[in-house]
């Protein structure tokens, strides 16, 4: 026993700890969604499913009748979710793709190209990093509205498609990390800035770009304020928005938390699998931005 290191036991058990607390709430969700809703007040505290059923999924993708979902405590409402789950990935391809590359464009400006009152108008840009989001929303509203874009998908994407001040930024800190000489014999070969950004710059930041766009196709698809307000119509509504109103069919106000949790579980599994694909590559990436 003399050689066991208890700082590493120690260390073990409170990541062990962590690890728990922070996966509890998804087991939770996952008990909710297997249990019977008119159930699950009676048996509140229990840590296994209660009344174990597959009704709720079978409301959410609208496989159950009216009179089953009523039975097992959950409304007469679904959620078409394979439309919904169509337009939250229209909606978040579309913004990440836009931003990613105008974000580009812009970071590459501010890190390797020289001209007067560059670094004031950065210093002016990343400024807006401190404006809460909430004080754009409505001019971003009534332009939408003047411009005829309610609900539309352009009326979605738009406010957002564009760079943001924390992907130019964030891509900025990494450009500024590049040997000068990469570019100096790409000059020597005879290519302008156009061509170094895209076949030598770009390739050589394959990391941060996925890192960036993984944090942004993430965002966009769980924003759920902006797609309320600007794309309430069922053929462009996003999955976010889709869960909100199917709390809001529930019988005698009463919210069907199986049929909501299962709903919630549908809409996370597709931000789940992209993360355990290209997490790593998230991970690998955060010592390349070259922050300083």
């Amino acid at each position: 026993m003399a050689g066991i290191r208890w700082g590493r036991v120690a260390g073990w058990a409170v990541l062990v700890v962590v690890m728990l607390v922070t996966l509890f709430p998804f087991y939770w969700m996952l008990r909710t969604s297997f249990s019977n809703t008119r159930a699950l007040a009676a048996g509140a505290a229990d840590l296994l499913p209660v009344d174990f059923t597959l009704g709720a999924y079978r409301r959410v993708l609208g496989l159950s009748s009216t009179a089953e979902a009523v039975a097992e405590g959950g409304s007469s409402g679904t959620v078409n979710f394979w439309l919904y789950l169509r337009n939250s990935i229209i909606v978040s391809t579309v913004t990440t793709a836009g931003q990613v590359f105008f974000g580009a464009l812009a970071a590459y400006a501010f890190a390797r190209l020289r001209w007067p009152g560059r670094n004031a108008v950065f210093t002016l840009f990343v400024t807006a990093l401190m404006v809460p989001p909430i004080f754009t929303t409505l001019p971003n509203f009534v332009l939408i509205k003047d411009l005829g874009l309610l609900n539309t998908f352009v009326g979605i994407v738009l406010p957002h498609l564009l760079m943001t001040p924390f992907a130019v930024f964030f891509l900025r800190q990494f450009f500024l990390g590049i040997n000068a000489s990469v570019e100096e014999a790409a000059r020597i070969d005879g290519a302008g800035h156009v061509r170094t950004f895209f076949r030598i710059v770009l390739p050589m930041s394959r990391g941060p770009i996925a890192t960036l766009a993984i944090l942004t196709y993430i965002t966009s698809w769980n924003d759920y304020f902006w797609p309320l307000l600007v794309g309430k119509a069922e053929n462009v509504r996003v999955l976010t928005v889709a869960l909100g109103i199917f709390r809001s069919q529930t019988p005698q106000g009463s919210p069907d938390w199986a049929g909501l949790m299962a709903a919630t579980l549908f809409a996370a599994l597709p931000i789940m699998a992209l993360f355990a694909v290209l997490g790593r590559r998230v991970i690998d990436s955060i010592g390349y931005t070259g922050v300083k």
